[in-house]
């Protein structure tokens, strides 16, 4: 049995910090072959929100190989020793990076075996380029400690490889093993008629996002649009500036705030939409992204998520959305046909059957936690 010990910030229920949270949950629920996790977090969610369904300061059973402690308050180095010496883990897995609590100290001064960083997107081009200057502080720190002399880094992907070298140097030592999404049961397809679209989007609610993007090129569209937006609000000056735009969108074009959505109750806003819409900065995987396509609803993204080459698949479409690619895109779905969009439909979700090889993800993972340095 390999003991993984994993410091992270936030895990479940607290869901408003998006993917991280989403593939730790599914890392445990799906890969558990001689594998026990025990998860050190705070108790509350990414908003400061305190979560009041759970203990605090003890051990939780999450299920039958991981074990949670939701900390109540930042506990000392020595009491975070501590409770690793208890478990003696083989592993230690830190997710994230521009945590001081949850990230630096722990990656500094925790012993195990074993210690690797899990880097979830936050080198992505996209992702430094937002509050960049606390960000370049953190990698400056990272790099003058010379962390990758004893540390592995956690990306998911060839790409993100690349963006891991390019921060911490070509010796930096690198473990790739993708995310295992959520299975989604998928219901019958949506009927649609010419000029008419609902979309959505389910994603926090901040600039990395470009919600505000998708709202302006609403603007001049002449077909009848439902725009549904679920999503808590990480930004909310930002958010107001979505607001602002919405009062401006003509008549034909109805946009739906719903508030935050938790990963459970997503189905029902996939099953009443056409298409689902995220042209992201950037996602290190976008696990609302995959799971539209996997019950069979095209996307509108970016070429700064893993899903690429949509549009070959008929699965959906990739713009840049600081150009008209993003308002065209839009309007190609809206003017389909019923019969056309099946078509679209039958693609999208053959794209997401063939891109994950759940069987390749457990070896990867074999790979990360079996070879104990």
């Amino acid at each position: 049995m390999i003991k993984v010990f994993i410091i992270t910030p936030w895990f479940a229920p607290a869901f408003r910090a998006g993917g991280p949270v989403q593939s730790l949950v599914n890392m445990v629920n799906q890969y558990y072959e001689n594998i026990s996790y025990q998860i050190l977090c705070s108790n509350n969610d990414v908003d400061g929100t305190v979560l009041t369904d759970v203990a605090i300061d003890q051990w939780v059973k999450y299920n039958d190989n991981t074990s949670v402690w939701y900390t109540s308050k930042w506990n000392t180095l020595s009491s975070i020793r501590s409770l690793m010496k208890d478990n003696a883990p083989d592993v230690l897995y830190i997710v994230g990076i521009y945590s001081l609590k949850f990230n630096i100290i722990p990656l500094l001064f925790c012993k195990a075996p074993k210690k690797i960083l899990s880097v979830r997107g936050m080198m992505h081009p996209g992702a430094l380029s937002q509050k960049k200057w606390k960000k370049k502080l953190y990698l400056s720190l990272l790099n003058l400690l010379n962390i990758q002399k004893n540390t592995f880094f956690h990306v998911t992907d060839e790409i993100e490889e690349q963006y891991v070298k390019y921060q911490m140097g070509i010796t930096a030592r690198i473990i790739i093993a993708g995310n295992f999404p959520n299975k989604l049961i998928t219901s019958a397809p949506l009927q649609k008629n010419a000029h008419s679209l609902s979309m959505v989007s389910i994603a926090l609610i901040s600039p990395m996002k470009n919600y505000l993007l998708v709202l302006k090129s609403l603007q001049h569209s002449s077909a009848h649009i439902e725009y549904h937006i679920c999503g808590a609000i990480k930004d909310h000056s930002y958010w107001e500036e979505c607001l602002q735009q919405i009062k401006q969108l003509p008549s034909n074009i109805n946009v739906v705030y719903h508030g935050e959505v938790e990963p459970t109750e997503m189905t029902p806003f996939l099953e009443r939409s056409h298409i689902a819409i995220l042209p992201s900065k950037s996602e290190n995987f976008g696990h609302s992204i995959y799971e539209a396509l996997s019950v069979g609803k095209p996307v509108i993204t970016s070429f700064g998520t893993p899903w690429l080459n949509l549009k070959h698949h008929h699965a959906g479409l990739n713009v840049n959305p600081e150009t008209n690619e993003l308002q065209n895109a839009i309007e190609f779905f809206a003017n389909m046909n019923n019969d056309d969009y099946q078509h679209w439909v039958l693609g999208a979700g053959e794209y997401a059957a063939k891109a994950i090889d759940r069987e390749k993800l457990k070896q990867d993972y074999n790979v990360m936690w079996g070879s104990v340095v």
